[in-house]
């Protein structure tokens, strides 16, 4: 096997998915692509990166027949689309996020978390995917105590966030997100650990038949 190693990382929030992505990446030593990955699309585009945080994993207020047709114009500035006056939408915001995670891809190695990364190096036949979920009562745990949130109110949190992520990704990716069908890998962290759970990814990585 040669020496590129790319994965991408789906994940439930409060799964811990990021942790196992980092865990990953140190095992590899290689980057970890989360949220920079809106600083790099920034840089390329020449945009704000206030802009991208902004929208970063929406999907776009036109429907998918309007994406596919490419529908632009300042007409749907109301909407959030591009317009004439430079406003970016959330399928502009994929486009140029898409084009980045590529080129990562073509030139070396990574961890990409969220964002379709997926779906963008389907075609990648260096690529692993992966999906991280956990049972529900400990993300509710793990969500209490990162923004200190009563459980009731941390249990409305994460159906916000799933529901969010899901949409993003079964627009973007005509994919189920969370669907075991949709990646090569589904994991439970509250089965196997954060630790044991990045182990046994890169040790499946390092099986895989490519």
């Amino acid at each position: 096997m040669d020496d590129k190693v790319l994965i991408t990382v789906g994940r439930q929030i409060g799964s811990g998915g990021l942790q196992v992505a980092r865990l990953v990446a140190t095992e590899f030593g290689v980057e970890v692509y989360d949220k920079n990955l809106l600083m790099l699309t920034a840089k390329e585009s020449g945009l704000a990166p206030e802009i991208f945080s902004e929208r970063d994993e929406k999907r776009s207020a036109l429907g998918r027949f309007a994406r596919f047709i490419g529908i632009r114009g300042s007409v749907y500035a109301d909407t959030g689309a591009y317009s004439d006056t430079g406003n970016l939408s959330g399928d502009d915001l994929f486009a140029l996020q898409s084009n980045v995670i590529k080129t990562i891809a073509e030139k070396g190695s990574g961890v990409f978390v969220g964002r379709a990364a997926d779906y963008v190096l389907r075609d990648n036949p260096r690529l692993m995917s992966v999906f991280i979920t956990a049972d529900t009562e400990d993300r509710i745990a793990m969500v209490m105590e990162r923004e200190h949130l009563s459980e009731a109110e941390a249990a409305r949190f994460i159906a916000d966030a799933d529901r969010k992520r899901a949409s993003y990704y079964n627009y973007y990716t005509f994919k189920t997100w969370g669907d075991g069908a949709s990646y090569d890998i589904c994991l439970n962290t509250s089965r196997f650990g954060l630790e044991t759970t990045a182990e046994l990814i890169a040790r499946m990585y390092r099986q895989c038949r490519f």
